[in-house]
C-alpha cells in the first residue's frame, strides 16, 4: 500500500490541518511565543480521537463500510498498540504546556472521551447520533482555538468571529462528507444528518454556511481595526479571507459531486482545505 494512502487512512492530513489552523489562530490572537509542546500535543490528541473513534466503529456490526474503516479493521491490533503509546507520549508532553492550556485540555479531553464512549454505546440509529457532525465540528474547533484563547486575558470580537467562521467550515466539511457518503452507498446509508435532513435540505444549509462565512470575512475586512485584534489588522484580514476561501472550496466540491465522488476526491480535497492557513502564516 502506498505511503500517501496509508497517511490518508491514518487521518494524518487532518492532523496537519489542525496544527496549521492552530498556528493561524495563535498568530491572529498575538500569542507569542507559542509553547513548543502545543502543536505536538494537539496533533497527537487529534490523531487519538479520530483513530479511537474508527477502531470503536469497526467493532459494531457492519461498521467497516468505508475503505478507511476497513484499513482500521485489518490493522486494529497495531493501531490499538499505537494508541497506547501515543497516549503516554501526549501525557508526558502535557507537563510542558502552560497551566492554562493543560487545564483547558483536560476538560476538553474529558468531553471528547465522553463523546467517543457515548457514540460507541448508543444503538446504530439513536436520535442522539444526529448531533455527531455539529458536535465534532465544535470539539475540533474548540481544541484549535480554545488552546490559544486559554492563554489570552481577553478575546476580541474579531477572534470570536473567526473562531465561529472556522467552526462553520468544520461543520460544512463534515456535513458535506456525510452527504457524499450517502451518495456513495445509497443502499446502505449511514445514519446521520444527511439521511435525516435529505440532500436538498443539506445543499441549502451548505450554501448558507458558505454565504455566512464569506459575508463575515468581508465584514472583518471592512470594519476591523488595529486595536481590535492582537495579531494586527493586516493578518486579521488575510486570515478572514483565507477562511472564506476554505469555505468556497468546500462549496465547489458540493457543486460538482460527480467529479469529486470518484476515488474519494471529496475527502482528499476536503481534508486538505485545512492546510490552506499555511498560505497566510
Amino acid at each position: 500500500m502506498r505511503p500517501l494512502l496509508i497517511s490518508y487512512y491514518l487521518s494524518l492530513p487532518v492532523v496537519l490541518g489542525a496544527i496549521l489552523s492552530n498556528r493561524m489562530a495563535a498568530r491572529l490572537s498575538g500569542v507569542e511565543p507559542v509553547n513548543g509542546a502545543t502543536w505536538p500535543v494537539l496533533g497527537l490528541v487529534v490523531w487519538l480521537i479520530y483513530t479511537v473513534d474508527r477502531l470503536l466503529d469497526v467493532r459494531k456490526p457492519g461498521g467497516a463500510q468505508t475503505l478507511r474503516h476497513q484499513f482500521h479493521q485489518l490493522n486494529k491490533t497495531g493501531l490499538w498498540q499505537s494508541v497506547g503509546g501515543i497516549t503516554l507520549l501526549a501525557g508526558v508532553l502535557t507537563f510542558f504546556l502552560p497551566k492554562a492550556v493543560w487545564q483547558f485540555g483536560l476538560v476538553l479531553a474529558a468531553v471528547c472521551g465522553g463523546y467517543v464512549f457515548a457514540v460507541f454505546r448508543l444503538p446504530a440509529k439513536h436520535p442522539a447520533l444526529l448531533l455527531k457532525e455539529p458536535l465534532v465540528a465544535l470539539l475540533f474547533s474548540a481544541g484549535i482555538w480554545g488552546s490559544v484563547w486559554a492563554q489570552r486575558p481577553t478575546i476580541s470580537g474579531v477572534e470570536w468571529t473567526e473562531g465561529l467562521m472556522f467552526t462553520a467550515i468544520a461543520f460544512q466539511n463534515l456535513l458535506l462528507f456525510a452527504l457524499f457518503e450517502q451518495a456513495e452507498n445509497p443502499g446502505k446509508p449511514t445514519f446521520s444528518l444527511a439521511t435525516a435532513w435529505g440532500s436538498r435540505t443539506c445543499d441549502q444549509i451548505l450554501r448558507w454556511l458558505t454565504f455566512g462565512v464569506v459575508a463575515a470575512a468581508f465584514g472583518i475586512c471592512l470594519m476591523a481595526n488595529d486595536e481590535s485584534v492582537g495579531g494586527g489588522l493586516r493578518f486579521a484580514q488575510r486570515s478572514a479571507l483565507m477562511l472564506a476561501i476554505m469555505s468556497m472550496v468546500l462549496y465547489a466540491i458540493q457543486r460538482y459531486p460527480t467529479y469529486y465522488l470518484k476515488r474519494e476526491r471529496y475527502r482528499w480535497i476536503g481534508d486538505a482545505v485545512f492546510w490552506l492557513p499555511a498560505l497566510v502564516l
